[in-house]
């Protein structure tokens, strides 16, 4: 019985844990992108950001990631057997560099906040795509253990996430070009004006 209520509470602090991760770097691209808002907006929006990415990362990601972790450690006390096999020594090497990527994240705020972060809105998107590919691996590895499939269906599998990362990335550079357009029409509409 343990295993089973060990087992809901990792799934349900995994899915905490990387909705919390996704909407993280989601209010870092808009934190960026706020930088280019004229005052007062600027000033009010990077605020904004500032609390309700503290709130995210303190509430809900840091939390999911303890009850994770903590569950995952029940899960192996109760099934002391897997840690001699193979697909979990790779799944925790995902989880390793996801616990990583999550204090980086921690790293990246505080940077936010100081006004000292050098990443790009371009690039912080391309960050978000991360813990995508860490999840899809994850899961298939805590899904099939040493049985992962390797024949197509992985590998269509492995095409969708990269297709729909790509998507995401066409879609955000669509945006700034409208944006950029947008921007130009106003300024040429304020020179005829003048």
């Amino acid at each position: 019985m343990a295993y089973s209520w060990f087992k809901a509470f990792h799934i349900i602090g995994v899915v905490v844990w990387f909705a919390g991760l996704f909407y993280l770097v989601r209010l870092f691209i808009y934190h960026i992108e706020a930088e280019q808002e004229p005052e007062p907006a600027k000033t009010i929006l990077q605020k904004q950001y500032q609390i309700m990415e503290k709130r995210l990362y303190n509430i809900i990601t840091t939390p999911g990631m303890l009850v994770t972790v903590a569950c995952a450690v029940g899960l192996l006390v109760s099934q002391p057997d897997w840690l001699h096999q193979t697909w979990l020594h790779v799944k925790l090497g995902f989880v390793v560099v996801l616990l990583g990527y999550h204090h980086y994240c921690k790293r990246l705020m505080k940077q936010l906040e100081a006004g000292t972060c050098k990443w790009t809105s371009k690039q912080m998107r391309a960050l978000n795509e991360a813990p995508t590919l860490l999840l899809v691996a994850i899961v298939l590895l805590a899904v099939f253990k040493n049985s992962l499939p390797t024949d197509t269906t992985v590998w269509v599998i492995f095409g969708l996430v990269v297709l729909m990362a790509v998507t995401i990335q066409l879609y955000a550079r669509k945006r700034r070009l409208d944006k950029e357009k947008e921007l130009a029409q106003v300024a040429s509409t304020q020179q005829l004006q003048a």
